[in-house]
């Protein structure tokens, strides 16, 4: 029993030593219920869903459990949506000072750092099973990024009396689909248990350019953003839990540790550096937890000079055996447009069927946010 317990604790230590600052693409929020709780699962995750969030959370419980889980995200900064429909209604065709003024003003708005979109979506067929002592997972799933910004700033033009806008917008993306399996142990009697998630990934990477105004008068999005460059790679993720008290839980996970790396279409590369988060989840009693989620290094995202270190929080209360409710909020402490977004989620479970739905919103000027969870 003291060599199990050992064991364990040397995977939690190791883990959370190699937890140094480092570039990654940003984490992703996987499944309703995380959503719905601000973000935040490394800590109580313990269904199928645990194969992406930290496999050891699959040996917390016994049991099967089958799952799909869809849901997207949106950030706009500094109302990029908003200019970009006000550039579309400008008429090129007066040209007079005060129009080309209105243009013009408009068009430095969308010059200013930071002023950026980012997406991400994931969604799967995600698996839980048992055989002997140990917990098995297999998910089958396609977790994407994106975003789009000025690579050229934007300006006025004239072009056979007509103002014209000369300027180009970035668009990257890369879409990690994936076969993961896992596999998780409990030790000492369920004190601590550890796990580990092998991925084979198909990277998908997306890079183009598009006009700001194309001469059709709107947005001009090119025909080769749907021409991805392909290239498969192999990822490992690890992940520990300790539950010292019976109403305490710490968790860690350690995503794509061996830096999987997919060829760009530019002949550049996308590279899946490492991701450390770690989190807490306290039972007060029995139907109520709450939790804290962090990661534990600051993450590269596809926009230039836009990182993530996303803090989250949630609470969930459950009534009876049948109906939850969850609410929190996350913030991503290392962008300076971010704003504190706020979770709701419920579900409800029906003999073996469970629903789970999870969502939020969040508006400020200058920095709004739009983010989406339905499973």
């Amino acid at each position: 029993m003291m060599t199990s317990r050992w064991f364990a604790v040397s995977a939690l230590a190791t883990i959370m030593a190699t937890a140094t600052p480092s570039g990654a693409v940003e984490f992703s929020i996987v499944g309703p219920r995380a959503m719905g709780m601000g973000g935040a699962g490394v800590a109580v995750t313990t269904d199928s869903l645990a194969t992406y969030w930290n496999p050891a959370g699959l040996a917390m419980e016994r049991g099967v459990d089958l799952r799909v889980a869809a849901g997207a995200q949106v950030v706009d900064r500094g109302d990029l949506g908003d200019i970009l429909d006000e550039i579309d209604d400008v008429n090129l065709g007066d040209s007079s000072a005060a129009n080309q003024a209105r243009l013009q003003n408009l068009l430095n708005r969308l010059n200013q750092p930071g002023t950026s979109a980012s997406a991400a979506a994931a969604g799967g067929l995600y698996f839980k099973g048992w055989l002997g002592n140990v917990a098995v997972g297999m998910n089958v799933s396609d977790v994407a990024t994106g975003g789009t910004f000025v690579s050229t700033p934007a300006s006025v033009g004239l072009n056979g009396g007509n103002l014209s806008v000369d300027g180009q917008m970035a668009l990257r993306g890369l879409e990690a689909r994936q076969v993961g399996m896992s596999v998780a142990y409990a030790l000492a009697n369920g004190l601590l248990s550890v796990g580990a998630t092998a991925k084979v990934i198909q990277g998908a990477a997306y890079s183009s350019f598009l006009n700001i105004r194309g001469p059709e008068g709107t947005v001009d999005f090119p025909s080769d953003l749907s021409k991805a460059k392909t290239t498969t790679a192999v990822g490992l993720d690890l992940g520990a839990l300790v539950s010292p008290l019976p109403w305490l839980r710490l968790g860690v996970v350690a995503k794509d540790i061996n830096e999987p790396t997919f060829d760009s279409p530019t002949g550049g590369e996308f590279k899946l550096t490492p991701q450390f988060r770690g989190g807490v989840a306290v039972n007060p009693y029995e139907s109520l937890t709450l939790t804290v989620d962090g990661d534990l290094t600051v993450n590269k995202t596809l926009l230039p000079n836009i990182k993530s270190r996303v803090i989250s929080v949630g609470a969930e209360q459950r009534f009876g055996k049948a109906f939850f409710l969850r609410a929190g909020a996350l913030k991503n402490v290392e962008d300076s447009l971010s704003t504190v977004t706020p979770t709701v989620g419920f579900g409800f479970r029906l003999l073996a069927l469970t629903v789970d739905v999870g969502g939020d919103t969040t508006s400020a000027k200058g920095a709004p946010s739009h983010q989406g969870r339905s499973g």
